[in-house]
Formats: structure tokens, C-alpha cells, sequence
């Protein structure tokens, strides 16, 4: 996740606030509210993606051996992105094994698999799937409350329309991830004679 300069500056305050207490303008609490939910927007997006880059796994993995050179590169992004395989993943892999890809992932997954295994046998929690969204941001210590003013509602916002998950049809693979190219070969020169 990146952030913008102005987002920046929103967040060194927050940060100043959260460290020495002071009563804030109605402007920086807006402010820090406003940044509130566009973390909060960008978390639900990756959620969103990552169940989408599952989903397409899932799809790959069931229409293998046909779909194999596909499989083999969404389970490395989806591995680099943090996936924990699962043993259909493994077994898939088994049966890859002929391909020299196929059997470095099968060693790769087998370590992080074991590895997972270990940590929940520990009482450690591996997640399998996105991250719980966390919870909204409803007050900021050293807000205009801690000045001795009364509290007063929020001033109402017409909220900007964005549209709900149903709203909009899930996009294809192929929207989403653009085939790649592969590079034409070289022109061979031919010897003149």
C-alpha cells in the first residue's frame, strides 16, 4: 500500500497526536477520518483480490494437466504473495512432476506446507485467506472531547457513490491479468554464399 504526500502529512499528525495529546481542528479529525477509510477501502480491495487470485488458482488447478504452464505461474505469484498451499496444491504438483518447474515448486510448497503445520501445531494461527478488515476509526485521543468542548455530531457528508461488490460483475482473468507476450525470435542470418 502506498500512500500520497498529502496522506503522509495526515498520518505524521495522527502519529504527533497519538503521541502527545492535543486538542485537534475539526479539519485534521475530517482529515484523519477520511484517511481512516481509504485504508480501510484499500484493505477490502486486497481482500477482494486475493480471493479473486485464489479463485483463478483454484480454476487453473482443476483443469490441469491442460492448464499446467497457467497453474505453475499463478501458484508462484500466489506463493510470493504469501499463499499457504494447500494439499490439493501438493498433489497437483506430484503429478507435475515431470516438469523441472513443477518439481522446485513441489519442494518449495512442501517446506512452507511443513512450516504451516508446525506453527498451528504450536498454537500459532497461520491465515489461509485475506485478513479480517479491521475496525473503524471512530475516535482519536486528544480530539476536540479531551479541549472540554461539548461533543458534537459530525457535520453530514454526501459520501462519494462507489459501487457494492455486487454491484459490478466479477472481471474476467483475462481483464485482470493481460496474456503475456512472448518476444518474436530473432531474425536467423543466413550466410551468403
Amino acid at each position: 500500500m502506498a500512500f500520497g504526500a498529502d496522506e503522509l502529512r495526515v498520518l505524521r499528525r495522527a502519529l504527533a497526536v497519538a503521541l502527545h495529546p492535543t486538542p485537534l481542528p475539526d479539519e485534521d479529525v475530517q482529515d484523519c477520518l477520511r484517511l481512516a477509510g481509504a485504508v480501510d477501502e484499500a484493505a477490502g480491495e486486497a481482500g477482494r483480490l486475493r480471493a479473486f487470485l485464489l479463485a483463478d488458482l483454484a480454476r487453473y488447478r482443476e483443469a490441469l494437466p491442460g492448464s499446467a504452464s497457467g497453474y505453475l505461474e499463478l501458484l508462484q505469484d500466489a506463493l510470493a504473495a504469501g499463499y499457504d498451499p494447500r494439499p490439493d496444491d501438493l498433489a497437483a504438483l506430484r503429478a507435475l512432476r515431470g516438469a523441472p518447474v513443477a518439481t522446485a515448486l513441489l519442494e518449495r510448497c512442501q517446506v512452507i506446507a511443513e512450516r504451516s503445520v508446525r506453527a498451528r501445531l504450536a498454537g500459532r494461527s497461520v491465515p489461509l485467506s485475506a485478513p479480517a478488515p479491521r475496525s473503524r476509526l471512530l475516535a482519536l485521543p486528544g480530539g476536540r472531547a479531551d479541549a472540554g468542548e461539548p461533543e458534537r455530531p459530525p457535520a453530514p457528508t454526501t459520501p462519494a457513490r462507489r459501487p457494492a461488490p455486487g454491484d459490478r460483475p466479477m472481471p474476467k482473468p483475462s481483464e485482470v491479468f493481460p496474456p503475456r507476450r512472448r518476444p518474436a525470435p530473432a531474425p536467423e542470418e543466413r550466410a551468403a554464399g
